[in-house]
Parts: structure tokens; sequence; C-alpha cells
């Protein structure tokens, strides 16, 4: 090969950089919650432009009743001039000012998850599907069960599984397990995708704000167990499931994300616990997501999702 040759071919394998081209840009999520105020848009919006920060998309909502005001925004900003750190550092006397709850984050990190799953897989399937294509910004770290039925699955999928089987007399230690491998594995989400034990108090205060359940109906109808079948016994003609916050009373947390499907007199039971895998899948998965994209706030026993 000539030296004009190699030049050429190098050329194409390693394309030089020129001046003209931008630089580099690294977004961010900002998401915000304080007592609702005049000027609080004006202050953010101000702050990101002396950074040299470009929004891309911002969510906002003013509860009247409440008098709280919260806000998602998007942003990019050059990446050497402005880093995650110096972001934080500096936003933190106007979040102080404004006596603002905030977070604020790289856009797309992968939050690191453990999930909890009992005997049925279908929501565990598709949360390790999607994480795995990259369909959900999640990392999961660690899956914990009662039961060894989707230990396979998860071994397939390279993740470590933790076979913690509850009885009354082993409820406390099982959940104090849990508890180390939640430190363990620095988890910031639990996921009960269709775990069938209800979390004791104490984990759940320890757990609040954290844990995200599914429950095989459209709450607050057809609480407890066979949801489905006291559906069927109603006569239901939608079958739905709920997506919400783990807290003390039983299927009482924060609703998050709700699914609904359409069915009518012909179906049986059976069918109707067939159907109503879907929505269970379908109302996880969003939660998790809007989660994991820091687009859910929590006002009092309600959420706001800005999406």
């Amino acid at each position: 090969m000539s030296t004009a040759q190699m030049s050429t071919a190098q050329a194409l394998v390693s394309p030089v950089r020129t001046p003209e081209e931008p630089a580099a840009m690294v977004e961010h999520v900002l998401t915000v919650d304080c007592v609702e105020s005049a000027g609080i848009v004006h202050a953010v919006s101000g702050f990101l432009l002396g950074h040299g920060c470009d929004i891309i998309d911002i969510k906002q909502y003013g509860d009247k009743a409440q008098g709280r005001f919260f806000m998602r925004v998007h942003f990019s900003a050059a990446q050497e001039p402005v880093s995650t750190d110096e972001l934080r550092r500096n936003f933190a006397p106007v979040a102080e000012k404004w006596q603002m709850n905030w977070q604020l984050e790289p856009h797309g990190r992968k939050r690191r998850v453990l999930v909890m799953v009992s005997k049925m897989g279908h929501c565990l399937n598709d949360l390790l599907f999607r994480a795995r294509t990259g369909d959900i910004p999640v990392e999961i770290v660690a899956v914990v069960s009662n039961h060894r039925d989707q230990e396979g699955l998860v071994h397939w999928h390279d993740i470590p599984f933790f076979h913690l089987p509850v009885t009354k007399d082993t409820k406390t230690d099982a959940e104090t397990r849990l508890l180390e491998l939640v430190d363990a594995f620095d988890v910031e989400l639990v996921v009960l995708a269709r775990y069938m034990q209800v979390l004791s108090d104490g984990l759940s205060a320890r757990l609040a704000g954290r844990t995200i359940n599914i429950h095989h109906s459209f709450l607050p109808s057809f609480k407890g167990a066979k949801p489905y079948h006291q559906a069927y016994e109603r006569g239901v003609k939608t079958v739905g499931a709920t997506a919400h916050y783990v807290n003390a009373e039983l299927d009482e947390g924060p609703i998050i994300s709700q699914q609904v499907i359409d069915v009518d007199h012909t179906y049986t039971a059976d069918d109707l616990v067939a159907v109503g895998r879907d929505a269970e899948c379908a109302a996880l998965r969003n939660a998790v997501r809007w989660h994991c994209e820091g687009r859910i706030l929590l006002l009092g026993n309600r959420t706001v999702i800005l999406r």
C-alpha cells in the first residue's frame, strides 16, 4: 500500500474532529417540589441560562388546593464547562432560598433495582427483557423470591438470585436479609413484581417512596386475594391492574399507573386472570419507567406524574 493509500485508509477509520463540530452535550433532569410562589420558574430558568444550559423539555404543575408547585426540567449543557456535581453545588443556594425538595441527575442514568417475585413470572420477565434491551433506564442488580420457580430465568439473564422462604416464623429474618441485600447492592428501587407476601409495617416504612407494587386489580376495587375472581362475581366489563407505592396500609399506597382491558360476559374467571397479565405488565412497566425518569412526585397519598 502506498503512503497516499495509507493516509486515505487512516482517515476513513480515524476521522479527525474539526473545530466546527459542536462540543459533546451532557443532558440532565432537575425535579423540584416546593411551596407555590411567584418567581420559581424564573429562578430555575435563570439559573440554567446562567450556566449555559438549554432547556429541552419542561413540565410543571401547581396544586392550588395544597399550595404546592412541581416541576421537571430536562436540559443540556456543554460537557466540559459544567459537571453534574458543579450543577448541584451551584443550584443548592437557589433550592435553599425557595425551600425546594429537589434532585438533579444525569438524563438516562440507570437506577439500581431489586425485583421481588413469587411464582408468577410474567411481570418479572417483562422487566428483565426491557432492562436488557435498554427500553427502561434500570439495572436489575438482584432478584429475591420466596420460591424457586423463576430462578432459571434470572440466572439466564446473569443476575444474582436469592431464595428467601417466608413463613410466620421466618418472616422477620427474611426481611432482615432483604434489607442487607438492599444495602449491599446499593439498591435505589425495590419492585414487587407479583410478590405475594405482605411487607411488615417496619419494612414498608424503611423503604417508603422507593418500593413499587403491582396489584392485579383496578384499585380501590377488589382488594386482597383473588381480585379477578371477585371481579368475575360482579360481572365487570373491564379488567384492570394498578401499580402503586407501598405503605403500611395494604393496597392503599399512592397510585402511579393503571391499565384496563375490556372484557364481556363470555369471560370466565380464568380468562380474566389471563387477560389481566397484560394489564399488570403494562402498569408496572410504566410505574418503574416514570419513577426512574424522575417523573413522579408525591402529594400526600397522591402522585403527580410530570410526563
